[in-house]
């Protein structure tokens, strides 16, 4: 059952914070969604955002600066934790592990098996909670993210294509079984087996995604972004692409680093990008 903790009034829609006890997580998870005006009208697109690395629902709530042209659009946008919480929930001293570093992943090693499991969460359980507490359209929900959440939004939108229709990405990591970002993570949630790690791979999962009526994806990516050539590599997801004749949009950026400075700059771009799919 979803608990609302706050409502506010944003650009004639709304902005809610919800709380639930997650069944796939074994612990509470708050996620934050936008309700344009147009929902007056009935049922509407929506788009799940997934964040990165050390952030909450909240980060991307409070600083993309999102929801005017959301409310334009009448697009409904869902933002979940990017992790399990709660005292009971193990973690670690770094910011890449643990609590806030989720992944969208089912972890399979101890201690993490028992609540990271982010990848049910956001493709069962919160998709069936938006579907059947909110005024979500059913087959309109798109998907994107940032960093760790672009890596969750490309994988996640290749696994399950009859969940999400389309994605986009701000400075994703599009090869983690190749960095030092997603390597740690494998190996702590997944095991030493790299074959596992491939199936959470997105240069390896366009290759083997049907890609005949696939929509174009969207990635931007700030060339003064600090973590560019040792954890995002977008190069690599970029022939991924054109060796499996998926389109592709790379947008490659000057001066922009891997802030929500960067992602606000461009969101109203990747809101329309999704708009003018969903709303077909």
């Amino acid at each position: 059952m979803l608990k609302k903790l706050e409502e506010h009034a944003c650009h004639g829609g709304a902005l809610v914070i919800y709380e639930h006890a997650s069944e796939a997580l074994n612990c509470d998870m708050k996620f934050s969604v936008f309700l344009p005006p147009q929902i007056t009208d009935g049922k509407r697109p929506a788009v799940m955002f997934l964040a990165g690395l050390t952030c909450t629902h909240d980060n991307f709530t409070t600083k993309a600066g999102a929801y005017k042209k959301a409310a334009e659009l009448g697009l409904i946008i869902i933002a979940p934790d990017t992790s399990p919480r709660g005292s009971d929930v193990p973690d670690d001293d770094n910011y890449d592990f643990g609590k806030g570093a989720g992944f969208y992943v089912n972890a399979t090693q101890k201690p993490w098996n028992k609540h990271f499991h982010m990848e049910s969460y956001i493709t069962d359980e919160l998709y069936n909670i938006i579907h059947r507490e909110l005024p979500v359209r059913e087959g309109r929900l798109g998907i994107m993210g940032h960093s760790m959440g672009g890596h969750g939004a490309l994988t996640l939108y290749f696994k399950y294509p009859e969940k999400f229709v389309n994605c986009s990405a701000f400075s994703p990591i599009v090869a983690p079984a190749e960095v030092p970002w997603g390597r740690k993570a494998f190996k702590g949630y997944l095991g030493e087996d790299k074959t596992k790690w491939i199936k959470h791979d997105a240069c390896a999962l366009v290759r083997e995604f049907d890609t005949i009526e696939s929509p174009m994806i969207l990635i931007d990516q700030g060339l003064g972004d600090q973590f560019l050539t040792e954890q995002l590599k977008p190069e690599l997801f970029e022939t991924a692409c054109k060796d499996a004749g998926q389109a592709l949009k790379l947008r490659l950026h000057e001066g922009y680093d891997h802030s929500y400075y960067f992602i606000s700059s461009f969101i109203e771009d990747h809101l329309t990008h999704h708009a003018e799919v969903l709303s077909a």
